[in-house]
């Protein structure tokens, strides 16, 4: 009722010419599906994802997987930096979008402020509001928002890896960066693999953050696939395209999320159900 009704409805009403109001009775067929390809802010939509999927898999999953290991070490107060880190997590996307907006808002803003107290006048601007600037703003933002949970996910997978086997690989001769990519890489590939997997489905489903900071604008240029279809669905009143823009998300999600067990966790999958039937 929940999840497979509303899902066949959304199916249903695609291929409608409807408003949203009383039944859907004007059957236009595959012509929505049709208008996807032709929409050139849909696939704008997609290129951005593809975009934002490519920076967080570039930059903020390292930059998390680098901060887990720095955490991991003993440092004074790292209990502490963990906390401060993983904080923003915590904030809703709501507090979070409104938070930037005000220390990106172009010459008033925090952001702007500080450049111009330390010289640097030139590197401030239009941020959020400027089209060349926006996304990698948007993106920032999203760093300091998700890395937090990334890295948490690597820290547990990371105490997870037994000190003996860091230790004989010392004892070997293997250096810092060795020991990493020879052992603490392959025992936390499992973890790494998950986390991709959420950051990607997370890139395809992004819109609270986006639409409180930017609504998906300038002109488009910040503008996610679940922002297009709130905008049709229930700015415009095209309910029909708007579900037809949900049933493709659906299936991009789908068939990422099938490739991706088939592919990259089969053999997580496998050695699963190995230690499981070997416990029996």
């Amino acid at each position: 009722m929940l999840v497979l009704l509303p899902m066949g409805y959304a199916f249903y009403v695609s291929f409608f010419n409807w408003g949203g109001f009383g039944s859907p009775t004007d059957s236009v067929g595959f012509d929505n599906y049709t208008r996807l390809f032709q929409d050139p802010v849909f696939l704008g939509d997609l290129w951005r994802g593809v975009l934002l999927v490519a920076f967080s898999l570039v930059l903020q999953l390292p930059f998390a997987l680098a901060m887990a290991v720095l955490l991991n070490q003993r440092l004074r107060g790292r209990a502490v930096y963990r906390m401060l880190f993983f904080a923003p997590y915590i904030l809703s996307e709501v507090i979070t979008g409104v938070l930037f907006s005000m220390i990106f808002a172009p010459g008033d803003g925090l952001a702007d402020k500080v450049l111009g107290a330390v010289g640097l006048d030139g590197l401030g601007g239009l941020w959020f509001a400027g089209q060349n600037t926006v996304l990698p703003t948007l993106f920032l933002v999203m760093t300091w928002k998700y890395f937090g949970f990334h890295m948490m996910l690597y820290l547990a997978g990371l105490q997870g890896i037994p000190a003996e086997l860091h230790e004989a690989a010392r004892i070997d001769g293997a250096g810092s960066w060795q020991r990493f990519r020879h052992v603490t890489l392959p025992l936390l590939a499992p973890t790494l693999r998950i986390s991709v997997f959420l950051s990607v489905i997370g890139a395809i489903q992004l819109f609270d953050l986006v639409w409180v900071i930017s609504a998906g604008g300038p002109d488009h240029h910040s503008e996610t696939m679940v922002i297009s279809m709130f905008q049709y669905g229930f700015k415009r009143y095209q309910m029909g395209y708007a579900s037809a823009i949900s049933v493709a998300m659906f299936l991009i999600s789908l068939v990422f999320a099938l490739a991706y067990q088939r592919f990259v966790l089969r053999r997580d999958t496998e050695g699963a159900i190995t230690t499981m039937r070997a416990n029996r």
